[in-house]
């Protein structure tokens, strides 16, 4: 695979249908999730002294949930997934910040009461 089939096979692979799913009809509810979708690609190329040449690239993709449309009744909802693992990370980072910082500020008020 070349490097012009490379991009077009990345610039492909990051579309609007990777976002936004069919909308899914049951029982007078219509649901389309959507998610986000970040990608990137490289490529390169180069010559040997002796006259050769080649060339490389590669692409990634990634994508979450983050929630859904909802429509029901003629009325349009937007419902949030909730990413647990985010938050586990958020709130584990966040106490972590708190301990250390507690930590020197009492470290602080020993050594200037000593």
């Amino acid at each position: 695979m070349n490097l012009e089939d490379l991009m077009a096979k990345a610039r492909d692979t990051v579309t609007v249908k990777r976002v936004y799913s069919e909308p899914i009809e049951k029982d007078g509810l219509t649901v389309i999730t959507a998610a986000v979708v970040s990608g990137g690609a490289s490529g390169g190329g180069g010559y040997s002294p002796d006259g050769e040449n080649g060339e490389g690239g590669g692409f990634g993709v990634g994508a979450r949930p983050v929630g859904a449309y909802v429509i029901s009744g003629g009325k349009l909802s937007w419902q949030p997934a909730v990413d647990v693992n985010r938050l586990v990370r958020t709130v584990a980072s966040v106490a972590i910040a708190f301990f250390v910082t507690r930590a020197l500020v009492e470290r602080r008020r020993a050594a200037a009461a000593s």
